[in-house]
């Protein structure tokens, strides 16, 4: 069965120079790509710009730590959306073995600032644990919906959801979470995190990190109707896998993906592992529907 494939020349951004990047978010921005992602050596949100989704633009923080917020000592895994000509980001801060999801604006798209001292969303149930973080926010018919990760720091649990009418207020549903592992699947028997959600013309398509343990990660994908409830898995599960002595041959994290009307394809951005460092690839699919 035909799956996402990846690009021969992967990875197309991050270096030893670089250190990690990881954590991405895609969108397209006045006929450019838009990457948002995690720089691991500067404890900081950055974005770098491309014609074609594969050569990238040197990167650029947009979003640095601030410890002195007692939340922040790094931040990381942020999602960005430009609304009115507003950039608004969602982020994950980190401090004292807990995550918290801040938020930030800018009128540029380069230089944010906060707009709020506190975390506009932290753990209040016991199923959340220790950490709420991986924000994947979407605008519609004057709502905000975050899709959402939590449960332990070092890597989450479950899928959540909430909603907004200003972006910094959030409710969260009672029946959370609305996603979790599946132990008769070894991919992704352990837990599931970080996920971005795209909506199509009749459904919400969920791609996700599937942990086979703490250490082994795929990139799987999901779909419903309303993005909440009824999830089908799809049956190319998982979509992107490592490659043993590669470099993402331990762990394939946190996907972004853009469906190029243009060239009737899906394009796919994820970072893969190995040993400790991190760095970003591409995948693609030339089928609309994805199963």
């Amino acid at each position: 069965m035909e799956n996402f494939k990846k690009y021969e020349n992967n990875p197309i951004m991050g270096s030893e120079e670089t250190g990690s990047l990881y954590d991405v978010y895609i969108t397209r921005d006045e006929n450019r790509y838009r990457m948002d992602f995690s720089w691991r050596t500067r404890r900081s949100c950055a974005v770098a710009f491309s014609d074609d989704g594969i050569h990238w633009s040197e990167p650029q923080i947009t979003l640095a730590y601030d410890e002195s917020t007692g939340w922040e000592d790094r931040i990381s895994r942020n999602c960005v959306l430009k609304i009115d000509g507003l950039y608004k980001m969602w982020y994950t801060g980190q401090a004292r073995g807990h995550s918290y999801i801040g938020y930030a604006e800018s009128t540029d798209g380069i230089h944010f600032e906060r707009k709020s001292a506190e975390p506009i969303m932290m753990s209040e149930f016991p199923w959340e644990r220790e950490s709420v973080m991986n924000p994947c926010v979407l605008f519609e018919n004057g709502e905000y919906r975050m899709w959402y990760s939590a449960g332990e720091t070092y890597e989450p649990n479950v899928l959540a959801y909430a909603t907004s009418k200003d972006g910094i207020h959030w409710n969260k549903i009672r029946f959370n979470p609305i996603f979790v592992c599946d132990a008769d699947n070894v991919y992704e028997q352990a837990r599931i995190g970080g996920c971005q959600v795209i909506k199509t013309e009749n459904e919400y398509y969920l791609f996700y990190i599937g942990y086979e343990d703490i250490d082994t990660a795929r990139v799987c994908l999901a779909k419903s109707k309303d993005g909440i409830v009824q999830w089908e898995k799809s049956p190319l599960n998982p979509i992107i896998s490592p490659d043993p002595g590669q470099w993402d041959g331990e762990a394939c994290y946190k996907p972004s993906a853009l469906w190029n009307e243009e060239e009737n394809k899906w394009m796919l951005w994820y970072n893969g592992r190995k040993g400790n460092k991190e760095f970003i690839g591409y995948a693609e699919f030339d089928k609309k529907d994805l199963f």
